[in-house]
């Protein structure tokens, strides 16, 4: 086996990417940084009756939007292939074969009625959790049981033909993980799990035991629902006879819902408003239209920074990474073993900073055809001027749209209760003259605007909570948004008076009828 670092990322093509899957990829792409490894996407679609038309594709979909490319999977190919389960049939048939001749392994033929009186009569019995193991597969219709013309022509007609491993008696399996320390299993508490269904194709723990050998992976990060299994795969590398060569284990803590008490589903996302995949779904099975990060304004660095956080510290009060600062920090060694609660207002300042932070430019081109499709032709240059203002004032992308209405269209409507408190008619005859001042004057930037209005304000003896809030509201109909003067600027000469002269009209008239 290979020495260098080798992760997988290994999702069920059985619906969309959830966001804990999210961060396993994460965590695994991570790790592949900063060990200089290679960070892989195999297609784990060997259960067929779950298999989501769309889902696969919905997979590297998000992994591409979040920029965790991988270096081998079905689209870029690589030396360990293929990429996709379904596509190695016959490389699990032969393990299997492997380890029915070593008598790790056997046919079982029982069918979905036999089983369910299996599990009846051992409630019968007194067993709460009944299971197909040690103390009950001699009993049942296996190869076991049966003789060898009997199991031959079972096989044959194949009809319910399964095959399941065989686990010892009377051990006890151990195994380090990375984040729980020595984890044991009593082979008492193991049921002989099915390996091979009866339509030919693997289960999770034999297909994901015989991929991680054969693609050589060194490390498994996965999710802590795999953690009770893991003693099943351990013993199947035993019975391969690569125990001495297994992966080193990682598993994950769960994320919780925003109350800390049960894991985050997207019921959660559906009840409360928020996501909770990487991107929409459209499930049509349900009927039902699930939200997605990138559709609700999310920058997918900053939810990549975001979901670091869940589950790992770096052990400092930093929150803001790079994503070079996380592959340089990122270690499994500070992965917390309690379950990390999601916060969604968190989320959303996260977001907030990184839009923040984002070049003009960038932000412009995920924003401008959405502003002039409802804006009109607008200007590059004037929706960038709009972005610089509202950086600070937005969490999500679509606010760009949603909060900067009044920049593309003047006010119809206009708060009266802050009208009705700041403006006075004793200073209508002001106004008047600071709007024919704005009307005269040749400079027209924000430093110059605001010097201009404000001498007014101090030479007129005036007070400037009388004066500016008014203006605001007659250029957006609120108390709402940012500068008054880089506005003005902005929204240029003939558009700003405009707006002031009409919105002193309506000032003047709710005065009065006040």
């Amino acid at each position: 086996m290979s020495k260098g670092v080798r992760v997988r990322f290994a999702p069920s093509p059985t619906g969309p990417l959830h966001i804990g899957g999210v961060r396993t990829a994460l965590y695994n792409y991570l790790f592949a940084q900063k060990h200089n490894g290679t960070f892989i996407l195999r297609i784990e679609d060997t259960d067929q009756t779950r298999y989501v038309s769309g889902a696969e594709a919905y997979i590297i979909e998000s992994l591409n939007w979040l920029g965790l490319i991988p270096a081998e999977s079905v689209d870029h190919g690589g030396d360990y292939g293929p990429y996709r389960q379904s596509e190695r049939r016959d490389i699990y048939t032969a393990h299997v074969e492997q380890l029915i001749e070593a008598g790790h392994a056997y046919y079982a033929f029982d069918t979905p009625v036999e089983l369910e009186e299996m599990r009846e009569r051992e409630k019968a019995n007194g067993k709460h959790s009944p299971k197909y193991d040690a103390s009950i597969r001699m009993t049942m219709r296996n190869s076991l049981t049966l003789s060898d013309a009997e199991v031959q022509d079972l096989i044959e007609k194949g009809e319910n033909v399964t095959v399941r491993m065989k686990v010892p008696e009377g051990e006890v399996i151990g195994f380090s993980d990375e984040v729980r320390g020595r984890v044991q299993f009593d082979t008492s508490e193991l049921d002989d799990k099915v390996i091979l269904k009866a339509d030919g194709l693997p289960t999770y723990h034999l297909a994901n035991v015989v991929d991680d050998r054969l693609m050589e992976i060194s490390h498994v990060i996965r999710g802590e629902e795999w953690l009770s299994s893991t003693a099943h795969h351990v013993l199947l590398y035993r019975f391969f006879g690569w125990e001495a060569e297994m992966p080193v284990f990682t598993h994950l803590p769960l994320i919780m819902k925003p109350s800390g008490k049960g894991k985050l589903s997207k019921r959660d996302g559906a009840k409360f408003g928020f996501p909770v995949f990487p991107l929409e779904w459209n499930d049509e099975k349900e009927g039902a239209i699930y939200a997605g990060f990138r559709e609700e304004g999310f920058l997918p660095d900053a939810l990549i920074n975001f979901l670091s956080l869940l589950g790992w510290s770096p052990g400092t009060d930093q929150e803001m990474f790079t994503r070079d600062e996380l592959a340089q920090e990122f270690s499994i060694a500070k992965i917390i073993k309690s379950g990390a609660q999601f916060n969604y207002d968190k989320a959303k300042w996260f977001n907030q900073q990184y839009i923040i932070a984002s070049p003009t430019s960038e932000l412009l081109a995920l924003v401008a055809d959405d502003i002039k499709a409802v804006g009109g032709d607008l200007s590059d240059e004037f929706i960038s001027g709009v972005i610089d203002m509202l950086k600070p004032r937005v969490e999500s992308i679509g606010e760009f749209v949603t909060e900067g209405t009044y920049f593309w269209s003047a006010p119809t409507a206009y708060e009266e209760k802050p009208l009705k408190k700041k403006f006075k008619l004793d200073n209508q005859a002001h106004f008047e003259e600071i709007i024919s001042a704005l009307q005269a004057s040749d400079a027209w930037d924000a430093e110059s605007l605001s010097a201009l209005v404000k001498g007014f304000i101090n030479d007129n003896g005036l007070k400037f909570g009388e004066i500016l809030p008014v203006l605001r509201i007659c250029m957006t109909g609120s108390m709402a948004g940012p500068d008054l003067f880089e506005m003005i600027a902005l929204l240029g000469k003939e558009e700003t008076v405009s707006r002031l002269q009409q919105g002193l009209k309506e000032a003047i008239a709710i005065k009065t009828a006040s």
